[in-house]
């Protein structure tokens, strides 16, 4: 555990961190003099005594009077452990009778200041993801969540993976599994993360990458922002990276919830010359005349997922079909340029 992690811990338990700086300075230092206590943690010697007089009431450390000089030596890990633990327990019942349970509002913001809690909630996001993932992360971050990012693959997610601050050594074949798709590049990114277009993550990249970082990371779950973080990382990011593995084309037919993952399966199996019947169910845009299931075959592709490129902006996805003769354009939720949004998208191979 990082210094600046414990120190939060300890935090949590009511010490300020001149406190906990001098704890653990009498923690690693074991018993030893005031004056050895505050060199290490770079405080008075008279705030020492002070201070020692107050852990010792709270458990932490003894304090032997009896000695010329005073000496301070700290009490086992173990005891500490269990006092808190009796502590925290004594409180639950207090806490229970006390609560008065809300309906939340499923809008939120969140300040986030530590490092693991960053990467603690990526992974707790990743497990949720239902449609789809779009994650930048600085390269060296990848084998702390690589696990959570292939059982993600796994479900049938779409997992847009950009790796930010690799070299030229970087072991493609390491890369298969982790994402739906993976980018890098050079320069460190900030990490970004957006579930389902509904939960989003920003952090500035030294927050994983240095642990004395004092930034902060935020968190949302909006669905009025979070699809702005998917813009960014579209147009921003993504088009500048350099495409590094991608996922076979998986197998047909397959129904798709999300519409981004439609449009990637659509793109891989096209690129195999393989010819595209869809059917998708939705609503027309405005007020065009359609019904709300349209089956044909897919004669265009508008999309930055996977290279080569073919939509006109990067954050457009979409596709048209041919409808016993008739070109209708599908775009996802929110579509208004398109003929029809859709909902729910299946995919099949179409027979020649």
């Amino acid at each position: 555990m990082e210094h600046a992690d414990l120190a939060e811990l300890l935090e949590q338990f009511g010490l300020s961190a001149k406190e906990i700086d001098t704890y653990l300075a009498i923690l690693e230092h074991g018993e030893s003099k005031a004056s050895t206590i505050a060199d290490a943690a770079d405080v008075s010697k008279r705030y020492v005594y002070s201070i020692s007089e107050e852990l010792e009431e709270r458990g932490f450390v003894e304090v032997d009077d009896h000695s010329v000089p005073a000496v301070i030596r700290p009490v086992q890990p173990e005891t500490v452990i269990e006092r808190l633990s009796q502590s925290v327990e004594a409180i639950e019942p207090e806490l229970r009778s006390r609560y008065t349970s809300t309906e939340r509002t499923g809008e939120e913001f969140e300040v986030i200041k530590s490092r693991q809690t960053v990467l603690k909630r990526i992974e707790s996001l990743l497990m949720r993801a239902e449609t789809e993932v779009t994650l930048s992360l600085p390269a060296e971050m990848l084998p702390r969540v690589r696990s959570t990012l292939e059982e993600t693959v796994d479900r049938g997610v779409l997992v847009l993976l950009l790796l930010g601050g690799t070299d030229e050594e970087q072991d493609i074949a390491s890369l298969a599994g982790t994402a739906s798709t993976v980018r890098t590049w050079d320069a460190l990114v900030p990490t970004m993360l957006t579930v389902d277009g509904r939960h989003g993550l920003l952090a500035p990249s030294q927050m994983l990458t240095t642990s004395t970082s004092e930034t902060r990371a935020i968190a949302i779950s909006q669905p009025q922002l979070a699809p702005v973080f998917v813009g960014s990382f579209l147009a921003n990011y993504w088009p500048t990276a350099e495409e590094r593995y991608i996922t076979a084309p998986g197998e047909l037919p397959s129904t798709f919830e999300g519409f981004r993952n439609a449009v990637f399966q659509i793109a891989l199996h096209r690129a195999t010359d393989s010819r595209i019947e869809v059917t998708v169910t939705g609503s027309p845009v405005g007020d065009r005349d359609l019904p709300s299931t349209l089956s044909g075959e897919v004669v265009a592709v508008r999309q930055s997922l996977v290279r080569p490129a073919t939509s006109t902006v990067p954050i457009e996805n979409a596709f048209e079909l041919d409808v016993d003769g008739e070109r209708y354009t599908i775009g996802g939720t929110g579509a208004f340029l398109e003929d029809f949004e859709a909902e729910s998208v299946t995919v099949r191979l179409l027979e020649d």
